[in-house]
């Protein structure tokens, strides 16, 4: 049971891995085998180390843990190292015995939630970082709280982001009005969305998040052309907004123009070359 930290709103906190040509000469065929040969023996082996070099990295790091068990510093590392090999179980456990250790650690509570959150399990990753603002009420934990919440398109992200703007929790209060846009984007009210993120952005012409959400508001209503003016403002602001670009490609698409959409999705890519729905978006149009 989630204990709330809000005494005038208890109910707050509750709750992304040969054929070869027959025409060769039978000649050349012992050669091309031990060539392949040579090279799967290479790959092997160069897979082989690395395994060893991990397993070596990790035994290292738990037998340092082991040798000194109040070392947070050496905990944090050996869960970076697991969170860094997209191994959550392992860095979900070893934050857990952590946790054992500092039951009251709210920095390790907020790594909790990190890990599940980055696993897909919002839930738990909701229910960790209630923990750690329990035990210290950081404006970051409870800003991250109502993101998560509206994304869940849970009311608590509304009495949140009151929450900030009657205590002042925050240096003003752009933080709380983009969680009310959040919460209603995702709830599917676009137009009041809108308006909070304009509220935003009227605080801080930089806070990017508002122009993306904005934009895929626009996109929503299918108004394009108006999604496209907010985002060329956004990419004009931050010449690195990757996920500026691929909007853009998105609504240009809509709007049938299709080579400046390509543009876009390429530019996304070259400011993150793992932009997943980039590659596909540009694999769809039939570019490689």
């Amino acid at each position: 049971m989630v204990v709330c930290i809000l005494s005038e709103n208890c109910h707050l906190l509750n709750s992304t891995v040969l054929n070869f040509a027959n025409m060769l000469k039978s000649f050349l065929l012992p050669l091309i085998f031990l060539c392949l040969a040579a090279s799967c023996n290479n790959n092997s082996n160069e897979n082989t180390g690395n395994a060893a070099k991990a397993n070596d990295t990790e035994k290292n790091l738990l037998d340092a843990v082991a040798k000194f068990p109040d070392s947070l510093l050496l905990r944090e590392e050996l869960i970076q190292y697991y969170r860094d090999s997209a191994d959550y179980d392992k860095a979900i456990a070893a934050t857990e015995a952590a946790l054992k250790k500092d039951s009251l650690n709210d920095r390790l509570w907020n790594i909790k939630a990190n890990l599940y959150f980055e696993n897909y399990d919002t839930l738990n990753a909701i229910a960790a970082l209630n923990r750690a603002a329990n035990i210290n009420p950081l404006p970051q934990y409870i800003l991250t709280l109502g993101s998560m919440y509206a994304q869940k398109r849970d009311s608590t992200a509304l009495h949140i982001a009151d929450f900030l703007l009657k205590k002042q929790l925050t240096d003003n209060a752009k933080d709380a009005y983009f969680i009310k846009g959040l919460y209603y984007n995702f709830s599917g009210d676009k137009l009041k969305a809108i308006s909070f993120f304009d509220k935003c952005l009227s605080m801080d012409y930089n806070y990017m998040f508002a122009y993306r959400e904005k934009a895929i508001a626009l996109y929503d209503l299918g108004r394009y052309n108006d999604a496209i003016t907010v985002l060329d403002k956004a990419v004009t602001v931050q010449t690195k907004f990757d996920e500026g670009y691929y909007w853009l490609g998105r609504c240009l698409e809509k709007t049938g123009k299709t080579t400046d959409a390509i543009e876009e999705y390429k530019n996304a890519l070259a400011i993150s070359p793992d932009y997943v729905e980039a590659k596909d978006a540009l694999a769809r149009l039939g570019v490689k």
